[in-house]
């Protein structure tokens, strides 16, 4: 059956997708966690073809507001995917999660536009968590991020000549996570261009070892957390770019505590064992800081995307 734009008028859909920080150390492009931290949308559509989008919060006055906006790039992306004409939209934005910081603000906007799209085409054509993923990726290039937003918790995600596949796994309930968050930013493209090509044969299995620890560390024995953060893949090669988040983490790590780059930085996420910890790690950092950093102290987000249908007041459904 074939459908026309004009079939989807009168739809309105609110999505809400949470921050993550890829990484986690060691699990390069492959792990990534979902925190307590969202931006949300509202999408409606409108007769007048085209989309404007009013951006509230992070962002407002810097972003696109047009149909070159991130966001709505997504849904058109996942409109034609499935074949379907997009229609007009009216967007309103409300974005917490910092730009250009490491903590998924694109992917949390690639998300957003993809559960839009999803709402807006309930009935029409389904999208599953697999189609999802997909279609994040097509845009991201890496999973790591998109993984987390679209179904929280702690996501392991690969690439296979199939299409990209992800794992949930739920994280021990005495991990707390506290980022600091600087007021510069950090390009991705720049973070990624000081990765060399090839790594000694040891630091890969440096890695491997550290990533496997990890996981066990995240879900099981939270004690092992400091260990199971180092890495030998990415960091010190980022380092020259970002001096204050290089020493920052030394200055945590010497200390006990589990830091590392939030994603391509220049963000620092501490991986704490339990809520008081979380407390010490915060102010040592504002004792030694030459900057300002902002303390955020989350909760992993277990639910990760969000979609709801506006006019039906229906109880959120998620990504998977």
């Amino acid at each position: 059956m074939t459908y026309s734009a004009g079939d989807l008028r009168g739809r309105a859909v609110t999505v809400k997708v949470p921050a993550t920080s890829a990484n986690l150390g060691p699990g390069f492009d492959t792990l990534g966690l979902a925190l307590a931290l969202y931006d949300e949308l509202e999408v409606r559509v409108r007769d007048e073809p085209g989309a404007s989008v009013d951006v509230h919060g992070v962002g407002a006055g810097e972003v696109p507001t047009d149909e070159s906006s991130l966001v709505v790039r997504a849904i058109a992306h996942t409109f034609a995917a499935v074949g379907h004409p997009m229609p007009g939209l009216d967007l309103v934005a409300r974005n917490a999660i910092p730009h250009g910081r490491g903590m998924g603000s694109s992917g949390a906007a690639i998300v957003s536009g993809i559960m839009a799209a999803k709402g807006l085409l309930e009935g029409i054509v389904e999208i599953d968590a697999q189609g999802l993923l997909a279609l994040a990726n097509e845009m991201e290039g890496h999973p790591d991020n998109v993984a987390p937003a679209l179904f929280g918790g702690l996501t392991i995600a690969w690439v296979t000549p199939d299409g990209p596949r992800f794992k949930k796994l739920i994280v021990h309930r005495g991990v707390s996570p506290l980022v600091f968050v600087p007021e510069h930013v950090m390009s991705t493209a720049l973070a990624r261009s000081l990765q060399p090509d090839s790594v000694p044969h040891e630091d890969a299995v440096f890695n491997l070892s550290r990533s496997a620890l990890l996981v066990a560390a995240l879900i099981q024995s939270p004690e092992l957390l400091l260990a199971a953060t180092e890495d030998k893949l990415h960091q010190s090669y980022r380092a020259s770019a970002m001096p204050e988040t290089d020493r920052l983490i030394t200055l945590l790590r010497d200390s006990g505590f589990a830091a590392v780059v939030s994603g391509a930085g220049p963000s620092i996420l501490v991986l704490c064992s339990d809520p008081s910890q979380r407390l010490a790690a915060a102010d040592l950092v504002a004792q030694k800081a030459e900057t300002r950093w902002q303390p955020l102290m989350l909760a992993v987000d277990f639910k990760g995307a969000t979609v709801q249908q506006m006019a039906a007041g229906t109880v959120d459904t998620p990504a998977a």
